[in-house]
């Protein structure tokens, strides 16, 4: 007989699906009120105490700082020398011959005193000669009348100190007993502007012409600042001279669109500025110089 048929095949085993987990539910977790979070120091607030205190600092009675001068167009020196209230001292050869003298990088410091002071004497005297004066008579010893003029107003002096001050002993030679008072202006290092640190001025200042007294004049900043000084302390515009020795066009410039009733006094008007701000061809440093705290 035949063999019996082979067993069916064993059908294939069947994958169940998995079911996904049930959702897991926790219980509602209670969220406190912004008010009772604890407040952390975070970078805003210790950025926001630095600026604080640096605004601070700088507007401490004692130190004034500068508001920055507007746009200042810088005039050729042909129209300064042309402007009615700027006063150059005439060109002779004495007064080449001193530039020459304290100009010179290997002049030494005796001679540049030397030099300087009868440049300064030079600069005061034609600084008196634009004084107002009045009409007065006196008799003399022919019995003889002179008719002759004497000063209209009482004056006075302010030096910025540091190298104004080497002007003070010029103007006490020329004018006896003058009063004298000083302004110190120093630069901010970070700012770049200039910052008032001590005034100390006659008391009847405002009843007085003022030579303020710097002999360099580079951009001015320094002069603007102290003319400011004056004005608040009551000096009329009108009644301020500002003497130096060596004045730039940009300075110059500044100081006439700004102050336009102030009268400027110098013995040479340079070509301009380098890039530290030195007048060129300039002095280099004159208090440096005149005083003797560097050697050139």
């Amino acid at each position: 007989p035949p063999p019996p048929p082979p067993p069916p095949p064993p059908p294939p085993p069947t994958t169940a699906t998995p079911l996904p987990p049930p959702p897991l539910t926790l219980p509602p977790t209670p969220i406190s009120s912004p008010t009772s979070l604890p407040s952390l120091p975070t970078q805003t607030t210790t950025m926001s105490s630095v600026t604080t205190t640096a605004t601070a600092t700088l507007s401490t009675p004692s130190i004034t700082v500068a508001s920055p001068s507007p746009p200042t167009k810088v005039r050729t020196r042909e129209s300064l020398v042309e402007d009615e209230m700027i006063r150059v001292l005439p060109s002779s050869p004495q007064v080449i011959a001193m530039h020459t003298i304290i100009r010179d990088r290997d002049c030494s410091r005796e001679d540049f005193i030397f030099y300087s002071d009868r440049l300064i004497r030079l600069l005061i005297e034609e600084a008196l000669s634009q004084l107002p004066y009045q009409e007065a008579i006196v008799e003399t010893p022919t019995s003889q009348d002179y008719e002759g003029n004497t000063f209209e107003s009482k004056i006075c002096a302010v030096s910025i100190v540091r190298a104004g001050e080497s002007m003070e002993n010029g103007i006490r030679a020329v004018c006896k007993a003058i009063r004298i008072g000083k302004i110190l202006i120093q630069r901010d290092e970070v700012t770049a502007l200039p910052k008032l640190y001590y005034v100390k001025l006659p008391r009847d200042i405002d009843d007085r012409y003022v030579f303020l007294l710097d002999p360099m004049l580079a951009t001015g900043g320094s002069a603007a600042k102290a003319i400011e000084v004056l004005k608040e302390s009551g000096v009329p515009e009108g009644r301020i001279m500002f003497l130096n020795l060596i004045s730039a066009p940009h300075g110059l410039s500044m100081v006439r669109e700004r102050f336009p009733e102030v009268k400027l006094v110098t013995t040479a008007i340079d070509e301009g500025l380098n890039e530290r701000k030195y007048i060129v061809p300039g002095i280099g440093d004159f208090g440096d110089r005149y005083f003797g705290t560097t050697v050139r």
